[in-house]
């Protein structure tokens, strides 16, 4: 769409999908998404074509491969930054023990505050509390993110 992506519209769209319901492996605004539905459609919606195919994955995708597979696809399609400069438009992804994968992201739409989809609910955005903070796993900006 534009050389240069603006955090503001990253966090735009991002709030755009509040309210779309969980649906694994979904990527569809307003029908359905998991967490990595809403970065795919994010990033459909800012940059435009998506970089990769997704394959079919299961629920515990994560602990089956025993890969960090989030992690090393993050790597590949976005830049990775400290989480002391994250900023609203840059996405966290978190893993919920030490010793496994990451396994779930979220797009920082606020200084203290995130939008993400998770089971069971819709597409919220919720405040980083201290629970959050303590299972981050990585911090990556969208490519040509400017402020």
């Amino acid at each position: 769409m534009t050389s240069n992506l603006e955090r503001r519209a990253i966090v735009a769209a991002a709030r755009g999908w509040i309210g779309t319901p969980y649906l694994h492996q979904a990527s569809l605004r307003g029908v359905g998404c998991d967490c990595l539905g809403l970065l795919r459609g994010v990033w459909r919606e800012t940059i435009g074509s998506e970089p990769e195919i997704v394959p079919p994955y299961s629920p515990d995708w994560a602990e089956a491969v025993g890969e960090d597979l989030l992690l090393e696809t993050a790597r590949r399609h976005f830049r990775e930054i400290t989480i002391h400069a994250v900023a609203p438009g840059d996405i966290i992804l978190f893993r919920w023990r030490p010793d496994l994968p990451a396994k779930h992201a979220a797009i920082v739409s606020a200084p203290q505050s995130m939008v993400h989809a998770h089971d069971g609910a819709c597409v919220c955005e919720v405040t980083i509390v201290p629970a959050w903070t303590r299972r981050i796993a990585g911090a990556f900006a969208f490519p040509n993110c400017t402020t």
